[in-house]
């Protein structure tokens, strides 16, 4: 009897071992590694904004016409209404929500790159700003995390400034994307709305324009530091009749998170995407990162390299309510010298040589 309760002991001993054995290998197992869990949530993050990006509002279109056709059609006429009398929203600021730009989720998005914010100068909260972002890249995905979340501190690195991303105002006319770009701070890149803000909105706005748009993006490659900005003149006017000082931005490692088929003048692949940039006012670009589940394939998930956003000294600009060619050429010229001092100044300090030129177009 005493023998069979010992051997029954041991096996109840033995049992509790195996399982804690059990119990340690399942916790040291590779997937649930916490670096690796934090690594597929800073990848899943990112793939979220790029699906939003490029397909969130066709696809909540297809979604409201379908309803519309079920026995839930009341759902898609009370979005609708709701989109009629709440259209003008994104002209005058939108609906920014702290709460959306302080989700976690962009502090992943942030990590997974990882983006930075470089503050080099104040800003005074009793002037308002437009900031020229550049490069463009694919994406512009140090502009969204920087300006449109908390994930860098904007907020915090510039108390009492209130920044605006601006985009395609087509954006603006796809249902439930538009909330979620407004929810963000992010309006339409059109006089109306900048006029807005710069007038009728009080001080301490600052206005982020991406000024190379889509034929910047046309040129955008890892190792490639070029601007499209020598023709580019209309923001500089704008802040000329509202007296908004100019601030430029750099992003270095923009161009390096995704690799493009780059089309050269003349060929039918160019003149495909100059007409889509005439005519709807986005160039179509053939591009990929990595897989979503390994570096080693090809995929819609960015590269994860470095991006770092400096924010330069702002050029004080006078408030000319008609100002000629003369004086919107005078601070052009200001502007990209002070782009290129930019570039020059803080080149070596993220991985570039010192003879790394900046090419402006």
């Amino acid at each position: 009897m005493k023998t069979l309760i010992a051997a029954y002991s041991g096996v109840l001993r033995g049992t509790g071992s195996s399982i804690l054995s059990a119990l340690q290998d399942l916790f040291s197992v590779s997937w649930l590694n916490r670096s690796k869990v934090e690594k597929q949530l800073q990848v899943i993050s990112v793939l979220q904004w790029v699906l939003s990006f490029l397909v969130l509002g066709v696809a909540c279109s297809v979604i409201l016409m379908y309803i519309f056709c079920t026995d839930c059609w009341l759902i898609a006429v009370l979005y609708f209404t709701w989109l009629v009398f709440d259209w003008n929203t994104p002209k005058k600021g939108g609906r920014r929500s702290q709460w959306v730009r302080n989700w976690a989720v962009w502090r992943y998005f942030r990590d997974y790159f990882p983006i930075q914010l470089v503050k080099t100068h104040n800003l005074l909260t009793t002037r308002n700003y437009i900031f020229g972002y550049h490069p463009h890249g694919i994406m512009g995905l140090g502009a969204f995390c920087n300006f449109s979340t908390e994930a860098t501190e904007v907020s915090k690195k510039f108390p009492g400034i209130r920044p605006y991303l601006a985009t395609l105002a087509g954006n603006f006319r796809m249902p439930v994307l538009r909330e979620y770009l407004m929810s963000g701070g992010i309006c339409p890149v059109n006089r109306d709305t900048i006029d807005y803000l710069l007038s009728k909105n009080g001080t301490g706005n600052a206005i982020i324009i991406v000024v190379g748009g889509a034929a910047e993006s046309l040129s955008s490659r890892p190792g490639k530091n070029a601007v499209t900005l020598r023709s580019r003149k209309g923001f500089v006017k704008l802040a000329l009749r509202h007296g908004a000082d100019l601030v430029p931005t750099y992003s270095f490692g923009e161009n390096e998170v995704y690799k493009q088929v780059i089309f050269e003048e003349g060929s039918w692949g160019r003149w495909v995407q100059k007409k889509f940039q005439k005519y709807i006012g986005f160039a179509p670009c053939i591009f990929h990162g990595r897989g979503l589940f390994s570096s080693d394939t090809w995929g819609l998930v960015p590269y994860s390299k470095p991006i770092t956003t400096v924010v330069g000294e702002p050029i004080t600009i006078p408030k000319l309510e008609h100002p000629t060619q003369q004086d919107i050429d005078l601070y052009h010229a200001m502007y990209m010298e002070a782009l290129v001092k930019l570039f020059d100044k803080h080149k070596t300090s993220f991985g570039l040589p010192e003879t790394e030129v900046l090419e402006v177009n």
